[in-house]
């Protein structure tokens, strides 16, 4: 963990409740971990997954939930961020035929996932879900650093249903598989297709392992998703 005073670099709207957060000053991350970003006028920072690293530059994609994201959409280039940095533990890009799924902003780390296993030469099949065609975003990035299957619920984009359905109705063939986004999905995913890694979404308060307040249970006992987390094995989850 780094708690780092990150500047503005850019701040764009990709829909009607996402925006592209560009942050400059950033120590090195890498995919799956996550930052703990102050919104001003609130007391608990936001915990955001990484969506991009390079040279100093972390990107975050956040989804408007609340009035903390909402304020922190305003944001404009030159101002800074007090953030935590460098917090969680990553996924790992052990597999030579790797599938990536993501559902809603759970998408949004899955990115720097996909350039993670193009720095070794392995491109990854990506499925990515959205409830409608207005709700997609990063398409075309994805597109350059993975082959995209995109599924929405309501079939207005890609395949009608959502990623597991895409999945299925693919016959995709891979040696593992690495997630993000709603827990309902994880949960099949866990129960479906074996091996692979979930990126958890949990609320926390401290972000780094104090409060216990993202506490799940486990195989081998409760772990915090800040902490231990946010990347499990999809084995050692137990769901409730």
């Amino acid at each position: 963990m780094k708690r780092e005073l990150l500047t503005v670099k850019s701040n764009r709207k990709l829909n009607e409740s996402v925006f592209e957060l560009v942050l400059t000053g950033a120590s090195p991350m890498r995919a799956g971990q996550f930052a703990e970003l102050t919104a001003e006028g609130f007391f608990l920072r936001r915990p955001i997954s990484l969506a991009r690293y390079e040279d100093g530059e972390a990107v975050f994609l956040i989804r408007i939930a609340g009035a903390g994201t909402a304020k922190m959409s305003l944001l404009e280039a030159g101002q800074t961020v007090d953030a935590l940095t460098c917090l969680g533990n990553g996924f790992d890009v052990s597999a030579n035929a790797p599938l990536l799924i993501g559902g809603g902003i759970g998408c949004a780390p899955l990115y720097q996932l996909a350039r993670e296993f193009g720095a070794k030469g392995v491109r990854p099949v990506a499925v990515l879900g959205f409830r409608t065609a207005a709700e997609a975003y990063y398409l075309d990035e994805f597109a350059a650093v993975a082959d995209v299957t995109v599924a929405t619920d309501d079939g207005s984009l890609g395949v009608r249903g959502n990623a597991l359905d895409a999945v299925r109705a693919a016959n995709i063939r891979f040696d593992r598989y690495y997630a993000c986004g709603p827990a309902v999905m994880l949960r099949a995913l866990a129960v479906g297709l074996g091996n692979g890694q979930l990126s958890l979404e949990a609320r926390m308060g401290c972000g780094f392992g104090a409060c216990m307040g993202c506490s799940i249970k486990t195989v081998s006992g409760f772990k915090r998703v800040c902490k231990e987390g946010p990347v499990f094995e999809a084995s050692e989850i137990l769901w409730e």
